[in-house]
């Protein structure tokens, strides 16, 4: 989808001669804003090729950092310094971990061996090879999909209860231990078992976090590239488990801890990612945007918590193909475009507290 795969406006319905549809209430009533998305569209053609030499040197040194620095966390003695290490393991493995999102955008044949090369270094090493985000990912992209309990990414946070706010960013401390139980015993087992093959696949393949979604089984090419990746996976946590067990379990829990607070850290911005207000319907492009959030500079810290671009996590929904590195400029055009007071501009917000504090305050209105 890009930002002018939209319904008709009712002005446009109107001119027809064909009675306008009526809107639902809320964001998923808003009326297409054609302008911005015809802007969106037309001011960004020139930078929407993604460029293999940012995305190699990004990705390999993301990679090569947090590997290092992980190693740092489990061999220095000081325990300062070891703790350190371990954080700066957890951001640069988060980074390394994040380009698993634009691989589900970017065209196949757009940078040759990158899926594989990442998938190699990073996707089956910690246990999350990008099966578990293609062909999932892009159904959270889809403009009759969003924010619908069809949405595998989409849960309305916003109008649950207080308490549900800390419990889903806790319960993302438990992931690396989820996915080590998937890879080294439920995949495995249910190589000789169909039924929990089919229930693995359909509940615990995918990246989301609507508990009703059911994920279709896969087919194709995509249904060779699962199996070699979770061949991978499945002999990396199996190599994993035996090596603890037969010379230390401290690397692991070490490196457990590491991935617990990168998963910590991408909880935390998912919970920013959106407004999270829409109650299942179908929404307009425009909705989507404006249930979806921009964090621009001068928010400093943004580049740590949303890395790889999903600072501009509203813009992306307007150009969900556009690399990640030509975001910035992207939305620096649209901005000088459209100038302030535009729709465009009530995406974008000024940092985590503050939206974290608008969730809250939302969890806590009485219904």
């Amino acid at each position: 989808m890009i930002a002018t795969d939209t319904l008709e406006t009712p002005r446009d319905v109107a001119a027809a001669g064909v009675e306008a549809p009526k809107l639902p209430r809320g964001l998923a009533g808003t009326p297409d804003d054609k302008e911005m998305l015809r802007s969106a569209v037309e001011l960004t053609r020139d930078i929407a090729t993604a460029r293999p030499e940012i995305y190699w040197p990004d990705m390999l040194g993301s990679a090569a950092l947090g590997y290092a620095a992980l190693a740092g966390a489990i061999l220095i003695g000081n325990p300062l310094a070891a703790a350190l290490s371990g954080v700066v393991a957890a951001l640069a493995l988060y980074r390394a971990l994040l380009f698993i999102h634009e691989l589900t955008h970017i065209h196949k044949n757009a940078l040759p061996g990158f899926r594989f090369a990442w998938n190699l270094l990073v996707g089956i090493p910690m246990l999350t090879p990008s099966l578990m985000y293609e062909g999932v990912h892009t159904l959270h992209h889809a403009r009759t999909r969003y924010g619908t309990v069809e949405d595998p990414e989409y849960l309305p946070l916003a109008l649950m209860k207080p308490w549900s706010l800390p419990l889903f960013a806790l319960v993302a401390l438990l992931l690396p231990i989820g996915l080590l139980i998937r890879s080294a015993i439920l995949v495995p087992l249910g190589a000789v078992v169909p039924p929990l093959r089919r229930l693995v696949w359909e509940r615990a393949s995918a990246l989301s976090i609507n508990p009703e979604f059911r994920r279709r089984p896969p087919e194709g090419e995509f249904a060779r590239q699962v199996f070699w990746q979770e061949l991978g996976a499945s002999a990396w946590a199996l190599f994993v488990l035996w090596w603890s067990a037969t010379h230390s379990w401290r690397p692991l829990l070490i490196g457990i801890a590491v991935i617990s607070l990168t998963a910590l850290l991408n909880q935390i911005r998912t919970l920013v990612a959106h407004l999270w207000e829409n109650e299942g319907e179908a929404m307009t492009v425009t909705g989507q945007y404006l249930d979806s959030v921009n964090v621009p500079p001068p928010a400093w810290l943004a580049p740590l918590w949303a890395p790889v671009g999903l600072r501009y996590h509203a813009l992306h929904h307007l150009l969900p193909s556009m690399p990640y590195h030509s975001l910035a400029e992207a939305h620096r055009r649209i901005v000088a475009h459209l100038g302030t007071g535009s729709t465009y501009e009530k995406g974008n917000y000024n940092g985590l507290l503050p939206l974290i504090g608008r969730l809250a305050r939302s969890t806590m209105m009485p219904r």
